[in-house]
Formats: structure tokens, sequence, C-alpha cells
């Protein structure tokens, strides 16, 4: 009888957990249509300013603008984005895996001369760079709490002004870049300065001649600063759809999981039922016959 209640116990522990990973897809499911909707509202905008001032900055002097001078990448910022929260598969590891890889192939020698800086968005990435003594700069959790424009360029004004004061030569984000709710790979992108379109044989004939209005001076003035404002919240709003897309997708296979574990249980609860009647029919007749026998 004790295993008997021993597997009932069981039964219900897993029929509860069932219940919270199929409450926790159906808020993730919410969640990943809104968040789906700011990314894909605006990431044709953020993809041709991009586009577009790749291609003026081809034929821009580096003294056009301070954010487009190339220097030796001797102190390196990396942003990496992911979520305050887990219980997201391995959405938040992976990020934090490709941004190690980014620094141990391309930045081993800067990290030696303790020349690469964090900046964390999201809790799971502060405090992994923090217990390993990163110089992770300022506390960029509560940027969720009210995921807007406003909140995230004051993350880019930072880095601009730590850009600009020299204190990195080479800004580079890395993010989880969403495609749909089952799929999100990891992109690793160069920030500042601002990437120039190379100037290659195949791509000679499609350079764009802009006519620029007012001048170009403010073009360089107003348009650079605010691409890689928004640059930087396309790659946080990538991130937090892929979130909620990567966190219903665990809470699905879980409540799956879940689902195949309590049929098992519930085979076992039966057989050791079963097992248990039939050792007590067997003890009624054993003693049934022994009265007789007297």
């Amino acid at each position: 009888m004790a295993n008997l209640k021993e597997v009932r116990n069981r039964i219900a522990s897993v029929s509860s957990t069932q219940q919270i990973t199929k409450a926790m897809k159906m808020v993730s499911a919410a969640k990943l249509k809104r968040a789906t909707n700011a990314i894909v509202a605006l990431r044709p905008y953020a993809n041709k300013l991009k586009e577009l001032l790749a291609n003026l900055s081809a034929s821009l002097e580096d003294g056009s603008s301070p954010f487009l001078q190339e220097r030796e990448p001797a102190k390196v910022l990396i942003v990496v984005v992911t979520s305050n929260r887990g219980l997201a598969g391995a959405f938040n590891a992976n990020a934090i895996k490709t941004a190690n890889n980014l620094i141990a192939e391309k930045y081993s020698d800067q990290l030696k001369a303790g020349n690469v800086s964090i900046v964390a968005i999201g809790k799971k990435s502060q405090e992994y760079y923090q217990r390993r003594k990163f110089n992770v700069i300022g506390n960029n959790n509560d940027v969720y709490l009210d995921l807007n424009f406003s909140n995230v360029s004051k993350i880019t004004d930072s880095i601009m002004q730590g850009f600009l004061k020299g204190e990195y030569d080479r800004v580079e984000i890395v993010y989880n870049h969403f495609r749909n709710a089952a799929m999100q790979f990891l992109v690793t992108e160069q920030l500042l300065p601002v990437p120039k379109a190379e100037k290659t044989e195949q791509n000679k004939g499609t350079q764009v001649d802009y006519i620029l209005e007012p001048s170009q001076e403010e073009i360089v003035e107003q348009l650079i600063p605010k691409n890689i404002k928004i640059q930087l919240y396309r790659a946080v709003l990538d991130s937090h759809a892929s979130e909620h897309g990567a966190r219903m997708t665990a809470m699905d296979k879980a409540t799956e999981n879940a689902g195949d574990l309590l049929k098992a249980l519930k085979l076992s609860y039966n057989q050791a039922r079963q097992a248990a009647i039939t050792t007590e029919l067997t003890e009624i007749v054993s003693g049934a016959a022994a009265l007789s026998g007297n």
C-alpha cells in the first residue's frame, strides 16, 4: 500500500506540473503575439535605414562622423542580450556561449589585457558575467519592465558616449534573431563604428548615389546616431520575441513530457493496484483453505 501511496503522490505532482506548464505556454503565446507585432513593424524600417547608412558611409570620409572612425580594437565592448527569466530552454545559454566564443576567437588578446567590457541586457547575462569577474557596465535588467525605444536609447547613448571618449574602440552585439515561434538563431553584429558597405567588383554597380538634403553634414549628424539607436532597439526586440517563442516551445515540450510521464505512472499505479488485489485474494483463499483443512 505504501508503494501505491507513493505513486498516487507522484501522479498528483506531475499532473499539477502539467497544468502549470500549460498555463505558462498560454501566457508566453500571448506575450509572443505582442512581441512579434513589435519586431515585425520595426524590422523593415531598421533594415532599410541600416542599408542606407552602410551605402552612404561608404562614400563618406572617416572624419565625417566620429561614429565612422575605424580604430585598432584595443578596447572592446560586447553587448549581450538575454532575458531576465529562465524556463526558455537553451535561449540564454546559447547567447552567452556565442558571446564567449566571439571573445575567445576574436578578442582573446584584449581579454588577457583586461580590455573587454560587457553591457548585459537581461538578468541572466548580468549575473553570469558578474560571477566571472568581467567588467560589466551598468545594470539594464529593468529595461524589460517597460520595453520601448526611449528606455533602450538610454543604453545606446551611454555606449555612444563611451565610444566617443575612447573607452571602447569597437562595439559588437550578440542576440537571438527571431524567425518564428519554433526557430531563433544567434547573430553577432558590429554596432560601432558603423559598418560600411564593402565596395567589391560584384556590388560596384549597385552602389546608390544619394542626393542629400539639406546637407551631407546635417544628414550625418542626425541620421547616424539615430541608426545606431534603432539597431540596438531592433536587437532587443528581436531577442524579446525570441525569448517568448523559446519559452512557449519549452513549455509545450514540458507539457508533452509530463503527459508521457503521467501515462507511465498511471500504468505503474494500475499494475501495483492489481498486484495488491491479487495478493489480498491469495491471502484470503489461503486462509479459507487453511480453515477448511482444520
